[in-house]
């Protein structure tokens, strides 16, 4: 008897139990699609961190001030400054693994354009801070170094400070107010969205550090060339951690500190702490997917279950095919092909079932996720195995049944 015959065979007994066959197809059609969702969960979840990895740059490192002591008590991070422009300046000149290096200067206030005001945090930086942190400019400009020597009176905005201004207005050329100075906006911002902590990175002004120092901080500030931070681009084929060993032993040669002496500063390897994210957001997609799997076995076992049922409601019937001349190998074959008949149709209602479900969790629970052929075509391939293994031991049952025994069983 050819494979052709054995599968005529097998789709005959399951359409004659069609609810028993469906009922035993259930197990495999919630596991697949259990499945297809949690990959599809997994996956979104990743591709949100890359997003959001790409969002604040790629080989980056912060430079932030360092922490200090006072009346013996240690302060955090940042809580006086101890970095500057020139450390900036003297990064991009003197670490060949440095592609940019920008100094950034931070203030908040209250802005108005048009007929309208909104409370948001501005950056006084250097033209290189938009080739540090990879960030587009939509429309307009970014501005140039001579009109950071000139403390020219210019911004760019991100999107959320233009809606909250200019509503759907294109506001590249209007006239904006911070403390009282008015700036030109001379460019937009492409879309960022939010940082891990929630922070909207599109709510944002960017302006000549020499613009915030100068013009809007104030007197004390214009004396001083201290910054907030630094962010350092590195090339892409620089060694990372002997980047950060050379810019640390420069800005310690500059700052006068001695051996003994710990640094005024700190560096804080985004890519590193991306990375990691990234790999944990990739192993939780794991996860949740070998946790879906156990449904699969689930539905494995409700197959192997139903197969000897089947074995045994049929034994005369197998006996009589042994009686006019079936071999073990037919009957082993025909069983077989009943197993990975259920296991792979209700494989493929199981991809449907994910992806409705998958597209369903994204709409209602606002969920970001991504449906990828390569898991699709895991899940329905794992069930085709499903019904291999689960179904040999039944087949083979069956298969070694004596005719004369089989035909006298009641």
């Amino acid at each position: 008897m050819n494979l052709a015959a054995s599968m005529r065979i097998a789709l005959r007994a399951l359409r004659v139990n069609k609810l028993r066959s469906s009922l035993t197809m259930l197990g495999i059609i919630i596991g697949v699609g259990a499945v297809i969702t949690m990959i599809a969960i997994g996956a979104g979840a990743q591709a949100r961190v890359e997003e959001q990895i790409r969002s604040l740059g790629s080989n980056l490192i912060i430079i932030l001030s360092g922490s200090v002591s006072s009346s013996g008590a240690r302060l955090g991070y940042g809580s006086q400054r101890t970095i500057t422009e020139d450390d900036a300046y003297a990064i991009h000149r003197e670490v060949p693994s440095v592609q940019a290096a920008a100094p950034a200067l931070r203030g908040s206030g209250q802005v108005a354009g048009g007929n309208n005001n909104w409370s948001t945090a501005f950056w006084g930086v250097s033209p290189e801070y938009i080739e540090a942190r990879q960030w587009n400019i939509a429309s307009g400009r970014i501005f140039g170094q001579s009109e950071v020597q000139g403390s020219a009176k210019v911004a760019v905005i991100g999107e959320t400070v233009a809606r909250a201004l200019y509503g759907d207005a294109d506001p590249v050329g209007q006239i904006m107010r911070i403390n009282k100075v008015p700036l030109m906006v001379i460019g937009l911002l492409e879309r960022k969205g939010q940082t891990f902590g929630g922070r909207d990175q599109d709510d944002v002004v960017l302006m000549p550090i020499s613009t915030a120092r100068n013009r809007i901080m104030g007197a004390a500030q214009s004396k001083r060339r201290t910054v907030n931070n630094i962010s350092v681009k590195l090339r892409d084929d620089a060694n990372t951690a002997e980047a950060e060993a050379d810019i640390r032993a420069l800005l310690r040669q500059r700052h006068r500190l001695q051996a003994g002496q710990t640094d005024d500063f700190f560096l804080r390897n985004l890519s590193e702490v991306l990375s990691a994210r990234e790999e944990s957001s990739r192993v939780m997609g794991l996860l949740l997917a070998a946790v879906a799997s156990v449904s699969l076995l689930v539905g494995g076992i409700g197959i192997m279950n139903i197969m000897l049922v089947s074995v045994t409601e049929r034994t005369r019937e197998i006996g009589l095919r042994m009686a006019v001349g079936a071999r073990a190998r037919d009957i082993l074959t025909q069983f077989l092909v009943e197993a990975i008949t259920l296991a792979l149709i209700g494989g493929l209602l199981g991809v449907l079932l994910g992806v409705i479900g998958s597209y369903a969790i994204g709409e209602f629970a606002g969920w970001r996720v991504a449906l990828r052929a390569e898991s699709i075509a895991l899940a329905v391939g794992f069930a085709g195995i499903i019904g291999v293994f689960f179904g040999f031991y039944p087949a083979r049952k069956a298969s070694r049944l004596l005719p004369i025994e089989a035909l006298r069983y009641e």
